[in-house]
């Protein structure tokens, strides 16, 4: 903050050209891992156009530019104080002080090795009326974010989770209810504002019922609008009448509510007609990046997207990857008094951000881990199709079993120490010593740690390992604990009399806490955030 206030009085507009103004509206992407050249590129870039915010990512290999997966993501335990540094750089470049934004859904982790990460917004979806403790969350994300020089979280995903093979939202939804959505989003926007961080509800007009990743393809949602103002626009609707800093819109394409084969984020008829006139939002309208292939492929002149985004209704251009081009062709297209428009309301925010004084705020009562501990605790779920074969496991001696790795495995290793049941790690090259181990108990524990949070590629399990799974399920009183997306145990083979725990992350927290449930310690108290195929099994 100490670099923003010497930058002089934010508040002072009036020596600002037209093109200045028009560059406040751009966010270009910035990589904490680019190489110098790049950096000093971005800094003559910021002076020239007069940029007014950047949005941070880890790198080019990770951010939504690396399509095709093609890149290699480097490893960078000093990602941490490079961010620091960058951002004092970019600061100092600025005419004007930056907004500085990044992702921090589930905290800075998302982005930055070596910071504290908190569970997936599935998880946090099958807590059960704990507000309060949603909103320690929101204010210890936002303490973090605060603490290194960003004013903007670009969160929370107010998406409404309701297609279990959506490729991009998924995990990072709070669920399928519409109204458990809403009410955990403002939970976190609660924490957040509580310390001075701005919010940005995404990605409008609702990314949940989708089967096609918006990096790679413009998904198109055949709903009907009364569907669609009912479901999916509810949680935005309702949040954007307690007030929110910001909204961002999604790449979709939505007929019902624009048939004229436009993406929500060209769309004057969702921006400006439905979410600034119909909802009332007056506040800054944010894109999805615009280097999304959703987007991007569609306008292939350098700076029409821009200018088509901002003719729209749009006020801020995240992620635009032709700023110079972007500008001028909005200097070419809008009027003035549009210009001024945008212009006020992001000038507003960054008066906003700007006037956040931290020593105003309560800082979290929890640390890190007693947080994501109670976290824990409150989500995990259980679900029991056949209850009375659970105390054959304990009576009698059962199989320890665990798939995937995690950095530790402390659940395997406390029942193994605790219950005097080796532990047997399973994986592709062992699997034949395994099945031999098998006739030795009919009961078997196993800890499932899924590779991936996304459900391509069968949330990249084996295929010998998930065919394995899938037949022992059948064979043997199974009971699983799955520390990841609970969409995995629709690949299982399970059915509605299959015994499973659903204890979310594979954090040795949530591993504690899930064998503080083995040991019949804890009660759960979670519920399932999403409606599951394998429990409408016979």
């Amino acid at each position: 903050m100490k670099m923003i206030e010497s930058k002089g009085d934010i508040l002072d507009a009036k020596k600002l050209s037209l093109k200045q103004k028009v560059g406040q509206l751009f966010m270009p992407a910035v990589f904490i891992n680019d190489s110098e050249e790049e950096v000093q590129k971005m800094e003559a870039l910021i002076r020239a156009a007069n940029i007014g915010a950047l949005c941070f990512f880890h790198s080019r290999a990770s951010a939504a530019t690396n399509f095709e997966g093609k890149k290699k993501i480097i490893h960078n335990d000093n990602s941490y104080a490079r961010l620091v540094s960058l951002i004092e750089r970019y600061q100092t470049a600025a005419p004007y002080p930056l907004l500085i934004a990044i992702d921090a859904e589930w905290g800075l982790a998302m982005r930055i090795e070596n910071t504290p990460q908190y569970p997936y917004a599935i998880g946090l979806g099958a807590i059960q009326d704990q507000e309060g403790i949603l909103i320690e969350l929101g204010k210890k994300i936002g303490e973090d974010c605060k603490n290194v020089g960003i004013h903007w979280n670009l969160s929370p995903v107010a998406d409404i989770n309701n297609n279990p093979n959506n490729p991009v939202i998924g995990y990072r939804s709070f669920g399928d209810d519409k109204t458990k959505v809403y009410r955990k989003a403002q939970a976190f926007i609660d924490g957040m504002t509580s310390v001075g961080i701005l919010n940005s509800l995404k990605h409008f007009p609702g990314h949940g019922d989708t089967a096609t990743d918006s990096h790679l393809g413009l998904p198109v949602i055949n709903k009907s609008k009364a569907e669609f103002l009912e479901n999916e626009i509810y949680p935005f609707k309702k949040l954007i009448d307690k007030g929110v800093d910001s909204v961002m819109v999604g790449h979709l394409q939505v007929p019902a509510l624009d048939d004229s084969g436009n993406p929500a984020t060209t769309s004057r008829t969702i921006i400006d007609g439905l979410l600034r006139n119909q909802l009332g939002f007056e506040g800054v309208i944010i894109s999805d990046a615009l280097n999304m292939h959703a987007v991007s492929k569609k306008y292939t002149t350098k700076g029409s997207l821009e200018a088509k985004a901002f003719d729209a209704g749009m006020d801020m251009m995240c992620f635009s990857e032709h700023p110079v081009e972007g500008i001028d062709e909005i200097l070419k297209t809008a009027t003035p008094e549009r210009i001024q428009e945008s212009f006020e309301r992001v000038w507003h925010l960054k008066r906003k951000a700007m006037a956040s004084n931290p020593t105003k705020f309560t800082k979290s009562k929890l640390d890190y881990n007693e947080l994501n501990t109670e976290l824990a605790r409150f989500s995990i779920t259980e679900y029991y199709g056949n209850e009375s074969q659970l105390d054959l496991i304990k009576s009698d001696s059962f199989l320890n079993l665990s798939i995937g790795k995690c950095i530790g495995n402390y659940f395997s290793t406390a029942i193994e120490l605790n219950y005097n049941a080796q532990h047997h790690y399973i994986d592709v090259d062992n699997l034949e010593e395994i099945k031999k181990a098998l006739y030795k108990s009919d009961n078997a524990v196993l800890a499932l740690f899924p590779p991936a949070a996304k459900p391509k590629d069968q949330f990249e399990i084996k295929p010998e390992l998930l065919e394995f799974i899938r037949d022992i399920v059948q064979k043997k009183n199974m009971l699983i604990y799955l520390f990841g997306n609970p969409y995995v145990s629709d690949i299982l083979g399970l059915n509605g009399k299959s015994n499973v725990v659903f204890a979310y992350q594979c954090f040795e927290s949530f591993q504690k806490v899930a064998f503080e449930h083995f040991s019949d310690k804890l009660e759960a108290k979670g519920k399932l955030p999403v409606q599951l195929k394998f429990l409408n099994k016979p």
